[in-house]
């Protein structure tokens, strides 16, 4: 997704219909994640007339963050929520029913799927569409579990307003790093950003606009190797990674954005087959190694996947999996 430079500074909440709920368990077709992705998939999978559930635990998905989303054909300049929000009404017209839990484990019983959720309840399907995503990747450094939620980020749009006037230092190369340095700078005194190379891998519209930036200070060839404080993060160890030398610096805020990654550990436990960097092997239907399970959006890979991790595509596949996974359960019930 692309997002614009002119930045508000509010807190943006998410207002969305009242979401279909259903006591029910058994679907034709349960599809795990809410983001693009997913919801695309359940309007399409309904519009099939299948008997269609959501079940996700972030409903939106990584969408919520965008303040400004500018490449979705037709709705130029619109929020993350905004969007979101559209989404969700298209699946609430067709009555899909949205849970709001987490999937944990999903394993095949004679012809359907089971779901299991970490809540402790059971669904059904004869297909399964995960549109998980990805996960927000961690420095894996002391002190980072620690300072979750005191000091320690990983959504500059979400908490960046609780810092402001404060001093924050961001991690990372890529096009997120440069957005959320660009983004905090609109709310505290200082920001400074921290990248490992010497080069940065955002567009380079966005470094030369941190560049320009009198309230953002760069720091390239460094590394962040612990996080300090004691009831909340007061400072981050760095080192540069040419020299050696290590300093503290001390900072109100870290926010991490080093890019995402699947969840490797669920992919292994459902079975699936899985590329060298973790996502799922899918061919061009979305289909899977494991017959009556696609996948769709960023937790897709393999030879057939042409990375290009953008709303629109995520939409995209989610539509080729309902449909293969229409054309799957109308053999299934024939059976």
């Amino acid at each position: 997704m692309s997002v614009k430079f002119k930045l508000e500074t509010e807190t943006f909440k998410l207002t969305l219909p009242t979401l279909p709920t259903t006591e029910k368990r058994d679907y034709d077709l349960v599809i795990v994640g809410g983001g693009p992705a997913g919801l695309t998939a359940a309007i399409y999978g309904a519009r099939y007339g299948l008997d269609v559930a959501i079940i996700t635990k972030l409903l939106g998905g990584y969408m919520t963050e965008a303040t400004i989303v500018d490449d979705y054909p037709g709705l130029p300049d619109i929020s993350g929520h905004d969007l979101v929000d559209k989404f969700v009404s298209h699946v609430k017209k067709y009555d899909v029913p949205i849970v709001i839990d987490e999937v944990v484990n999903i394993f095949k019983d004679k012809n359907r799927w089971i779901v299991e959720t970490r809540l402790g309840k059971r669904y059904t399907g004869y297909a399964v569409i995960i549109a998980v995503g990805s996960e927000k990747r961690k420095l894996g450094i002391p002190g980072e579990n620690k300072f979750i939620g005191r000091g320690v980020s990983y959504c500059a749009t979400c908490d960046g307003p609780l810092f402001k006037g404060k001093v924050v230092a961001v991690v990372g190369g890529g096009n997120s790093a440069l957005i959320s340095a660009l983004y905090l700078a609109k709310i505290c005194s200082r920001v400074i950003l921290i990248h490992r190379r010497d080069q940065f891998r955002a567009f380079p519209l966005y470094v030369e606009e941190a560049k320009k930036n009198p309230k953002i200070k760069i720091l390239t060839n460094t590394i962040v190797t612990e996080i300090l404080g004691d009831n909340r993060l007061g400072s981050i160890k760095i080192k540069n990674a040419v020299t050696g030398e290590e300093r503290i610096l001390e900072v109100d805020g870290l926010f991490i954005e080093i890019g995402l990654e699947p969840p490797i550990h669920f992919f292994k436990k459902i079975g699936l087959e899985l590329d060298e960097t973790g996502h799922v092997i899918t061919k061009p239907d979305m289909s899977t190694n494991l017959p009556g399970v696609y996948v769709a959006g960023d937790a897709a890979g393999g030879p057939c996947k042409y990375r290009f991790e953008q709303i629109i595509v995520a939409a995209a596949e989610g539509a080729k999996a309902a449909d293969a996974a229409f054309k799957y359960i109308l053999q299934v019930k024939k059976e």
